[in-house]
């Protein structure tokens, strides 16, 4: 992803420090029902707050469509990053603006005072923040005097807030992107061989630039979950009645047209966990890919396929991770996730892998597997990870590589 700006290149002493964050948590009744995304920007305002800055938080949460709307207020989030803050260092107070721009805003950030910390209220309540509109852009860059951005999971957006404010400030990366853009970049730009890259899911029409991209890069890709279906029987492999997409046999082709071209080995499952129909307490049998019972479905690698994938994982050196093996939401269907995964954690604890993984069913088959914490990196970004899996320019990274 080349050089970007970290906060060592800023002196931020006294200085008010305009911190993109994201706040936009998941809730329930008026309450943060997962504060991961809180706990990861703690660091980057503790640091910035313990170097003397006066740090203001920006920050969308959810599609307002550009009105305000009570029920997205960041005023409940900011109570929560405020009870995030005292879990850590001693805690600080959080201020809170009612707008994001405009004489409510400035009053509220003319009065932080050194080491202080506010929140302003939700960006797009503004049309101008996904319009990447430049005099929205230019009123959030009066608010302050350096730019951090530690949203890497919004990085994928040309917003006011993630592009056109680098364009304003003196820009940098907070802790939390510096960390995703170093394991990134570690992964697919200059990684230990051989790579591998783990593709899962249910949609090949969902993967396409995804798997076109990789097959240039890596030195294999593992395809599970249904996605793999249509791989199956693009090779001509009866799946009975699981999930197909005929209309993306001929992407199937191309794909593995493109691996065989370079190289890179296409890894498809073995054997298979099949039922009638996707749900629990179903009955189940594990059969041969080429002998699945006509009326079954396809719901999870067998445990040969798993076997094979943790014997290949020995000479990885490398691998991405991006979507489950199977249904691993509806147990037993989600053994074949849980193996492989377990088996990269501990090549991983034992340092002979990279691993880096994201996406919102690879976070969650990850720690439904109970290893989350024992992967190299685990992203939080959804889009975000994606499109840098697809090989895009992501355009809130570009913008820190510009001279503020």
């Amino acid at each position: 992803m080349g050089a970007f700006k970290t906060i060592d290149d800023l002196e931020v002493s006294g200085r008010r420090v305009l911190l993109r964050g994201d706040l936009n948590v998941p809730m329930a009744g008026g309450r943060v029902t997962d504060t991961t995304r809180l706990d990861r920007l703690v660091p980057t305002i503790n640091e910035l707050a313990d170097k003397g800055a006066r740090v203001i938080v920006l920050s969308h949460f959810g599609r307002p469509k550009g009105k305000p709307a009570p029920d997205l207020s960041l005023r409940p989030v900011a109570a929560a990053l405020e009870a995030a803050l005292k879990s850590g260092q001693g805690g600080r107070k959080v201020a809170f603006a009612p707008d994001c721009i405009g004489e409510a805003a400035s009053a509220v950030t003319q009065a932080l005072g050194d080491g202080e910390v506010a929140v302003l209220e939700n960006l797009r309540f503004h049309a101008g923040e996904e319009a990447n509109d430049p005099d929205f852009a230019a009123a959030l860059a009066a608010l302050g005097d350096l730019y951090v951005n530690d949203a890497f999971s919004a990085a994928h957006r040309a917003h006011a807030s993630t592009e056109a404010i680098a364009r304003l400030l003196p820009a940098a990366a907070g802790r939390a992107m510096q960390a995703e853009l170093e394991a990134l970049s570690g992964a697919l730009e200059a990684p230990a061989r051989p790579l591998a890259a783990l593709v899962g899911g249910a949609k090949v029409s969902s993967k396409i630039a995804v798997l076109e991209n990789l097959a240039g890069r890596v030195d294999a890709i593992v395809i599970g979950g249904a996605m793999a279906n249509t791989f199956l029987h693009a090779r001509g492999i009866d799946v009975a009645a699981s999930l197909v997409e005929p209309d993306f046999v001929d992407t199937a082709h191309e794909v593995e047209a493109a691996a065989r071209k370079t190289g890179c080995s296409l890894l498809l499952p073995e054997d298979a966990v099949v039922a009638e129909k996707l749900a629990p307490g179903m009955a189940t049998q594990t059969v041969p890919i080429g002998a699945v019972p006509a009326g079954t479905m396809i719901l999870d690698i067998g445990p040969a396929s798993a076997a094979a994938l943790n014997a290949a994982m020995e000479d990885w050196r490398t691998l991405v991770w991006n979507g489950p093996l199977g249904a691993f939401e509806t147990p037993p269907f989600d053994a074949g996730t849980v193996a492989v995964a377990r088996a990269a954690a501990a090549r991983t604890k034992a340092g002979a892998l990279l691993t880096v993984a994201g996406g919102g069913d690879t976070v969650a088959a990850l720690a439904h597997a109970g290893v989350a914490q024992d992967f190299s990196y685990v992203s939080t970004a959804g889009g975000a990870f994606l499109e840098w899996l697809e090989g895009k320019a992501l355009p809130g990274v570009e913008a820190l590589r510009r001279e503020g």
